[in-house]
């Protein structure tokens, strides 16, 4: 019997890479417009390429990027694009459709809802937030609370723990086969892939996969 759903966060309740593809534009608009010789649009790729292969969490990509493409992080040029870049990501942070009502829903039937997240706590939070996804959640297990990322066993036993549940009883929701699938299964919990998070699925097979999240109230 199921008495628990844990989630994913990016691309699972918010359309991370569509907001991160969003705040790139604004920001290569915004150096380019400092002064920053360059095409925005040609920019706005180069600097979504460097957070995907430098970290899409890190706090200094910015910096990192400047430094690596003209030589240094001008200040007048990193304020423009970080400046643009921050308001344009929390105009897109929100939730795919239909996430707050099947996360209502879930909760309604009495279902504890846990966050298993290989982010930053404080960032998960914001998220959470800004999105208005917060109150739904009544655990949130973030890399700070084991040291180890997904498919590790640690972030899936933390959050059985706190929500004082067996995995069996679990179900987990997730967009990454190799992170969220697989880690989940060798728990023994059901799993759902999320598939309109857009990742491959080619090598682990989750027990559902769903287009829209509202499909989770079928399965639960």
């Amino acid at each position: 019997m199921i008495k628990a759903v844990l989630f994913d966060l990016d691309n699972t309740l918010i359309d991370f890479i569509s907001m991160k593809r969003s705040a790139s534009r604004a920001a290569a608009k915004a150096m380019v417009k400092a002064g920053l010789n360059a095409k925005p649009k040609e920019l706005s790729k180069e600097l979504f390429d460097f957070y995907l292969d430098y970290g899409i969490e890190s706090d200094d990509a910015f910096t990192k990027f400047l430094e690596k493409k003209v030589g240094v992080a001008e200040p007048k040029i990193l304020a423009a694009g970080l400046n643009a870049y921050l308001k344009e990501k929390y105009l897109h942070l929100k939730p795919y459709p239909g996430v707050l009502e099947t996360l209502a829903k879930l909760q309604k039937k009495g279902l504890k809802i846990g966050l298993v997240s290989d982010g930053l706590r404080l960032k998960a939070w914001m998220r959470l937030n800004e999105a208005g996804l917060d109150k739904y959640f009544d655990t949130v297990i973030t890399y700070e609370d084991t040291g180890e990322k997904k498919p590790s066993k640690k972030p899936f036993l933390n959050a059985c723990k706190a929500l004082n549940v067996k995995p069996n009883e679990c179900l987990m929701v997730g967009d990454w086969p190799e992170k969220d699938i697989e880690g989940a299964k060798a728990l023994g919990m059901t799993t759902v892939l999320a598939g309109y998070g857009g990742r491959s699925t080619k090598q682990v097979k989750a027990d559902y996969k769903i287009k829209m999240i509202n499909e989770l109230e079928d399965i639960v």
